[in-house]
């Protein structure tokens, strides 16, 4: 099958998030398998000089918003055995950041289209796009309004990925003339609680809608989670299924980490104490026997901030240690560096984004803490096992799909069902008591260590998803 990967971000070359991760990693992933699977993506100003010096242009086009004719150029690049498409327009992406600016739906409105009129000036012709997010939302919208019966355009057929449904690309009923150029009698497609919303379009006009985790699938088909999507979510639910992202298991391998103290693996994990001692010793916290408890995460609500600021003290005061690393909203960058001021040998913030602590932390740790309000997928957890760290989760989304409570067979974390911090303190201990017993513990730490988070998989699952569309 020809495949084209269509996002707003993909490691290597530009990344604010774990899209960027998924774009990067699951159409290599459905290459090895066979597939030509290629990606698009914007050519932002942010991309490295070096990754452009590699890109080579193919041509230029002209790409239609609404009344307007915007200027496009093509580039072409090949990453880890995979084709990428640029899409370049100085105007819309010729400026510092990827999101957040006034006209953002000018500007993805403007990269939806390129990427189907791309589709006349290139050697590939896909039996699939799959669309990514709000930013590439219009893609099967415009596919079905003006492309579908178009000469080299016929059955292509359209997947549309959500990877956090909070973010959807709502807009004033204005836009639909002046932007997007869609006849008015095409609105209803668009149309949803009084405005535009552009993940709405997609789930109406894809023939499959996935998200990044089966268990999120069915979530969002609650209120409680779908940001107001559910009531289109349920039905269109024939379309709507869930496949489990993977994580990149040749990067994140303690194996051959360069950035960690000391290598280590599932047949020996000395190394793990080494790392341990490491981290403790270069964020000046005390040595001792305690557990210590990590967290990577961005500072908002919805990741579960507040369950820790309830209990966080009686955490403390039973023995744990805190190795923390993020930022986000002020009020609990705040609290935090306020603990660290209370209990300097017991805990370590580290405000922004720095990519080898957090190394440092999923295999210095002894334990993982992420008790989110609601987790699409999450990768950290992953990560965390992987590197021998043991999970302590709220049972949600993509959490529930990857973490099995030790209290049952063949455990490989700690969980926690409700939103209550009590709850999650309760998990806590459970934890600390399993901690105690060492040779218990260490069956834990190998047998998250030999859990498969590769790729390999998830890719099946969307190759099996994208053979039921084409096989018709």
């Amino acid at each position: 099958m020809n495949i084209l990967f269509a996002a707003s971000e993909a490691t290597p070359y530009i990344a604010s998030g774990g899209l960027a991760d998924v774009a990067g990693s699951l159409p290599a992933a459905v290459t090895q398998k066979g597939h030509d699977c290629r990606i698009v993506l914007p050519l932002y100003k942010g991309i490295n000089p070096h990754f452009r010096a590699s890109m080579t242009f193919i041509t230029h086009m002209t790409v239609d918003v609404s009344w307007r004719k915007q200027y496009c150029g093509i580039f072409t690049a090949i990453c880890n055995g995979v084709t990428y498409y640029f899409l370049d327009n100085e105007y819309y992406f010729g400026r510092d950041g990827i999101y957040g600016f006034f006209d953002d739906c000018e500007r993805f409105v403007f990269y939806s289209r390129a990427v189907l009129e791309m589709l006349r000036y290139i050697d590939f012709k896909p039996d699939i796009i799959n669309a990514n997010d709000w930013q590439a939302a219009m893609i099967p919208v415009y596919y079905e309004v003006f492309y579908k019966y178009q000469q080299g355009y016929e059955n292509i057929k359209n997947v549309f990925t959500i990877h956090n449904i909070q973010y959807q690309g709502n807009y004033g009923k204005e836009v639909l003339n002046e932007v997007m150029g869609l006849p008015m009698y095409h609105m209803s497609l668009l149309e949803y609680d009084g405005g535009v919303n552009m993940m709405k379009g997609a789930i109406e006009t894809a023939d499959k809608v996935t998200t990044v985790s089966p268990s999120y699938a069915w979530e969002i088909l609650d209120p409680w989670y779908s940001h107001g999507m559910d009531r289109i979510l349920r039905t269109k639910q024939y379309k709507l299924s869930g496949i489990l992202n993977g994580i990149d298991v040749n990067g994140y391998d303690p194996e051959t980490d360069e950035i960690i103290e000391k290598n280590y693996s599932a047949r020996s994990t000395v190394g793990k104490k080494v790392c341990k001692a490491k981290l403790l010793a270069e964020l000046g916290l005390q040595e001792g026997n305690e557990p210590v408890i990590g967290i990577v995460t961005r500072f908002v609500s919805h990741k579960g901030i507040d369950l820790i600021k309830y209990v966080f003290e009686d955490l403390i005061r039973v023995g744990f240690k805190f190795v923390i690393l993020g930022s986000g909203e002020k009020i609990y960058e705040d609290f935090f560096k306020e603990m660290e001021w209370r209990y300097k040998d017991k805990v370590s913030v580290s405000l922004g984004f720095i990519p080898e602590l957090s190394r440092k932390i999923y295999s210095g740790a002894d334990m993982f803490l992420m008790p989110s309000q609601s987790e699409p997928c999450g990768l950290a957890q992953m990560i965390a096992m992987r590197y021998g760290t043991i999970p302590i989760v709220r049972e949600t989304g993509g959490l529930r799909d990857t973490v099995r409570d030790c209290g049952g067979e063949n455990g490989n974390g700690f969980t926690f069902k409700t939103y209550n911090a009590h709850d999650m303190f309760d998990a806590c201990m459970r934890a600390k008591a399993a901690y105690e017993d060492k040779r218990g513990w260490n069956r834990i730490i190998k047998r998250d260590m030999a859990e498969d988070f590769s790729w390999a998989n998830s890719a099946e699952l969307y190759i099996k998803l994208y053979h039921e569309l084409t096989d018709k």
